[in-house]
């Protein structure tokens, strides 16, 4: 009966891994039909080639058939869409941890090996254009994030004025966006960087207009007569959006590198969290200085 109960656990492990093998197979199968770069597409190929192999040799011990996680395919295969294959990969990845340990313990010395040494040999050959340009994207983005910050918490305190500070915001984020882009075209060019000049202005400036807007936004969603609610006045409801929406850009920023970098995510964002409110807290001191000596709304 003990033997039984032991060879019930073992089979149930085993099918857990089959089942694995499945998913990813089939993940990389569709990313390599996403791919028109072929040394990619072959890559991919080959791993998805792998892993059906690595379900093939546990399928003889379970004499079972299974199927892949249907859930898990879409999941990975909307992650490539949004944020890159090379993400989803690397997602797929860190859910792995001690897999090949988990194979170890179960006798699979020759699967165990390859997880460890083949795979990750493979995945460090893909080559995703995107991810050229991070470098790019995050100057955009955390330069846009601290400086509109501190400027729209200044702003407000000292206009108090929705439709100013909008305004205010808008020309001064918009006039920022085209002088980054410019610099980084200068700076690429100088640099002599393997990128494109052009394309890695292009993604420094769409990032900092992108995050522009998103920062703005609260100013011109909420109705700038409104007395505000919770016994909060409507510019530091639109003040505190604007908090809002920038964390969550911190979060999913971060959360992006934390993958493909393989750094910690706590670390950075409490680091990018603590820079944007320190910057914010000084732009507000100035708004409230410069509001008493200007006596702007006074």
């Amino acid at each position: 009966m003990r033997r039984t109960c032991v060879d019930e656990v073992r089979l149930k492990r085993l099918l857990a891994l089959q089942r694995m093998e499945a998913t990813e197979a089939e993940v990389y199968r569709r990313l390599a039909r996403m791919q028109s770069d072929p040394i990619n597409k072959s890559i991919l190929e080959g791993i998805a080639l792998e892993e059906e192999r690595h379900e093939s040799v546990i399928s003889k011990i379970t004499e079972q058939m299974v199927s892949p996680n249907r859930f898990q395919v879409t999941k990975q295969m909307l992650f490539a869409r949004i944020f890159g294959f090379t993400f989803a990969i690397m997602m797929m990845e860190a859910t792995e941890n001690n897999i090949s340990a988990e194979y170890r313990d179960l006798g699979l010395i020759e699967i165990a090996d390859e997880e460890e040494e083949h795979e990750e040999n493979m995945i460090s050959m893909l080559d995703e254009e995107r991810l050229h340009y991070s470098g790019s994207i995050v100057l955009g983005m955390s330069d846009a994030l601290i400086e509109l910050t501190g400027a729209l918490a200044g702003l407000t305190f000292a206009l108090r004025d929705m439709n100013l500070v909008a305004l205010a915001g808008l020309v001064t984020g918009i006039a920022a966006a085209f002088s980054m882009g410019a610099s980084e075209y200068l700076s690429s060019r100088t640099e002599k960087r393997e990128v494109s000049a052009l394309k890695a202005a292009f993604f420094t400036w769409i990032s900092y207009l992108v995050t522009v807007i998103l920062l703005v936004s609260p100013y011109l969603i909420l109705d700038s007569d409104s007395e505000g609610f919770w016994g909060l006045e409507i510019y530091i409801l639109a003040l505190i959006g604007t908090f809002t929406i920038g964390l969550i850009i911190v979060a999913i920023f971060n959360f992006y590198t934390s993958v493909v970098e393989r750094v910690s995510f706590k670390s950075r964002f409490i680091e990018m969290t603590g820079i944007l409110g320190a910057v914010s807290l000084i732009s507000y001191g100035i708004g409230l200085v410069l509001r008493s000596v200007l006596g702007v709304g006074s």
